[in-house]
C-alpha cells in the first residue's frame, strides 16, 4: 500500500516534468527570433552608417553650395553663383517645359551613337592586334600617333570635313572613346595568365575555343575599365563639341544660358551633365559585375 502511494506522486510529477520540457521549445524559439532580429538590425544600422559616411562629402558640398552664396558671398557673387535651391527651381521649370528632356535626348543620341561605334571598333581591333603580333607591329606606331592627339584639337578638322551637323559630333565622340577601349582591350588580352593558356592547350582546346573560353573572359575586367573611361570621355567631349556648334544638347543649353545671362539655367544644365555621367558610370559598373560574375564566384568559393 505504501509502495502504491509512493508511486502515485512520482507518476503525477512526471507530466509536470514533461510539461516543463515542452514549454522550453517556444522559449528557445523566441530567443532565436530575438537574436536574429537584433543581428538584422545591427547589419542594417551598419549599412546605413556606411552609406551615410560615403555620402558625407556630397552632402557637405551640397550644404556649402546652399549656404555659402547666401551667408558667405556678396550680393554680386550671388548673381553668378546662386544657391542650390535656386538652381533646383530653375531645373524644375526646365523639366516642366520639356526643355531639359529635349536637350538630354539630343546629347544621349549623339553620345550613344559615337560610344557604340567606338565600342565595336575598339574591342574588335584590340582583340586582333593583341592576338596577331605582326598586326601590332604594323599599327602600333600609327595608333600611338593618334592616341596622343587630343580629340578636341581635331574638332575643327571634323567640323570642316563633316560640317556642323550630327556627323561631326558623333565622329568626335567615337574618336575620343575609341582609344581607351582599344588600349585596354590589348592590355587585357596580353596580361592573361600564361599558365591558363598552357593548361587550356594541354586539354586540347582549339584556338577559337581557347580565345572564347579562356582569353576573352580573363580580359573582361580590363576591357570594362577602358569602357568606363570611354563612357566618361564620350560625355565630356560631346558637351564641349555642342558648345561650339549645335542647336540642341546639354552643351548648347549651358552656353546659351550663359550668353543669355540665365545663370540658374546654366547651373541646371551643368548639374544634369553631372547626373548623366554618374548614371552612365553606375550602368557600366553594373554591366561589369554581370559579365565578371565568374570571378566573384571563384573568389567566394576560395
Amino acid at each position: 500500500m505504501t509502495t502504491t502511494l509512493a508511486q502515485q506522486p512520482a507518476a503525477s510529477a512526471a507530466p509536470k516534468q514533461g510539461a516543463a520540457v515542452g514549454d522550453s521549445g517556444p522559449v528557445e524559439t523566441g530567443r532565436r527570433s530575438t537574436t536574429a532580429a537584433l543581428a538584422l538590425a545591427r547589419t542594417a544600422a551598419a549599412r546605413a552608417g556606411s552609406g551615410l559616411w560615403k555620402a558625407a562629402g556630397i552632402l557637405a558640398f551640397l550644404a556649402l553650395w546652399e549656404l555659402g552664396p547666401s551667408y558667405l558671398a556678396s550680393a554680386s557673387t550671388r548673381v553668378f553663383l546662386p544657391p542650390l535651391h535656386v538652381v533646383l527651381a530653375a531645373w524644375g521649370k526646365l523639366f516642366e517645359s520639356g526643355t531639359i528632356q529635349a536637350h538630354l535626348a539630343a546629347s544621349l543620341t549623339r553620345s550613344v551613337s559615337g560610344f557604340g561605334a567606338a565600342l565595336v571598333a575598339g574591342i574588335t581591333l584590340g582583340l586582333l592586334i593583341a592576338w596577331y603580333g605582326k598586326l601590332n607591329s604594323v599599327l602600333n606606331p600609327l595608333l600611338e600617333l593618334f592616341r596622343n592627339t587630343a580629340a578636341l584639337a581635331l574638332l575643327p578638322v571634323f567640323t570642316l570635313l563633316l560640317g556642323i551637323g550630327e556627323e561631326s559630333k558623333i565622329s568626335i565622340v567615337a574618336y575620343a572613346a575609341f582609344f581607351p577601349v582599344l588600349l585596354n582591350t590589348i592590355a587585357g588580352v596580353k596580361t592573361v595568365d600564361p599558365l591558363l593558356i598552357r593548361a587550356a592547350k594541354s586539354l586540347g582546346l582549339s584556338s577559337l575555343a581557347l580565345f572564347r573560353k579562356v582569353i576573352l573572359p580573363s580580359a573582361v575586367p580590363t576591357i570594362f575599365t577602358g569602357i568606363r573611361m570611354a563612357g566618361t570621355a564620350s560625355i565630356l567631349v560631346l558637351i564641349a563639341a555642342e558648345m561650339v556648334g549645335a542647336k540642341a544638347g546639354l552643351g548648347y543649353l549651358i552656353v546659351n544660358a550663359q550668353s543669355s545671362f540665365l545663370i540658374p539655367d546654366m547651373y541646371a544644365g551643368i548639374l544634369t551633365v553631372s547626373l548623366l555621367g554618374l548614371a552612365v558610370n553606375f550602368l557600366l559598373v553594373g554591366l561589369e559585375r554581370h559579365f565578371s560574375r565568374w570571378r566573384t564566384a571563384v573568389g567566394s568559393g576560395s
